[in-house]
């Protein structure tokens, strides 16, 4: 199968620790890198995956607090410093290019490449990138400001020829494509060739949903049923239950309950509170209610 692999740069919250970096995170679809959030210390730990900074054109700001923005300066600059002529385009809500315009003229005044801004609406889900092979759409979340997560997903593959079966049948070349879509053969004869004795499927789509800081949302189970890995923040313990609506966070326990509501193959928790010293406590509590449950850690790749 084609590479789809999630690196996970930082997984902290926002007061910092020795043990966390702040939010970020890299999805490498066929060696296409798309950055999710950038939180202090994102540039190094991007260097730790000894992934190209040359092969990273998008990136995804769920919100505007800085743990989840504050390092796209720093490799905006490195990036500039390495030559890169690509552009570089960064997906947030309202806000974002107004605040770093004026900073990235201040700090990088001789630009080697363009920074693309595009701002999008987190009330409601919209489809903001496309490829050949994948989509991202937001997932509207409820934060203390404007917050959104995101959904990539695989686009269905054609089929896969059946190469001596084309030749038995002897099957003209302009043919294939429509076979591969599905289509059946009518030999010069007449006779209908089926489609499933010519081809076999394509391998499932995959897909990724990332949902960044929120209060316990249950109706994004919805938009992100039957995924194949959730990453759900969980920054606090349930014993902290009132603490997390207080800041519009989750409870390991609720980032639990959506991913089995939405019927998710594997979850993912992350966004710790600096005020656990061991996250173990987190992990049993939501594997308690989801058994296929995993912590977040800096350097850790979770192929989807």
């Amino acid at each position: 199968m084609e590479k789809f692999d999630l690196h996970i740069l930082g997984c902290g919250s926002a007061l910092p620790t020795t043990r966390h970096f702040p939010t970020s995170q890299i999805v490498n679809v066929r060696d296409k890198l798309f950055m999710i959030d950038c939180g202090e210390g994102a540039q190094l730990q991007f260097r730790k995956t000894h992934l190209k900074f040359s092969r990273l054109t998008h990136i995804f700001i769920s919100h505007l607090h800085g743990d989840h923005c504050f390092g796209l300066p720093g490799l905006i600059s490195t990036l500039n410093l390495l030559g890169r002529t690509a552009e570089l385009h960064i997906h947030s809500p309202k806000g974002l290019e107004a605040l770093f315009v004026p900073m990235l003229a201040f700090f990088n005044r001789q630009m080697t490449y363009k920074v693309l801004f595009h701002e999008f609406d987190t009330r409601e889900p919209a489809m903001i990138y496309e490829d050949r092979s994948l989509t991202v759409t937001t997932i509207p979340l409820r934060h203390r400001m404007p917050c959104c997560g995101f959904l990539f997903e695989e686009k269905r593959r054609s089929n896969h020829i059946l190469r001596e079966m084309v030749d038995f049948y002897q099957v003209p070349v302009y043919e294939l494509n429509r076979i591969k879509n599905g289509a059946d053969y009518v030999t010069p004869g007449g006779e209908t060739i089926p489609n499933n004795r010519l081809t076999i499927p394509s391998e499932q789509p995959r897909s990724y949903a990332y949902c960044s800081d929120t209060i316990y949302l249950p109706s994004i189970a919805d938009q992100i049923r039957g995924v194949d890995l959730l990453f759900h923040e969980a920054t606090f313990a349930n014993e902290d239950a009132s603490r997390a609506k207080e800041t519009f966070h989750t409870t390991a326990a609720q980032a639990a309950q959506i991913a089995r509501d939405a019927g998710v193959k594997k979850l993912l928790i992350g966004h710790f509170s600096a005020r656990y010293d061991d996250e173990s406590a987190l992990l049993q509590e939501a594997s308690s209610i989801f058994a296929d449950t995993q912590l977040a850690k800096e350097t850790l790749c979770v192929t989807i």
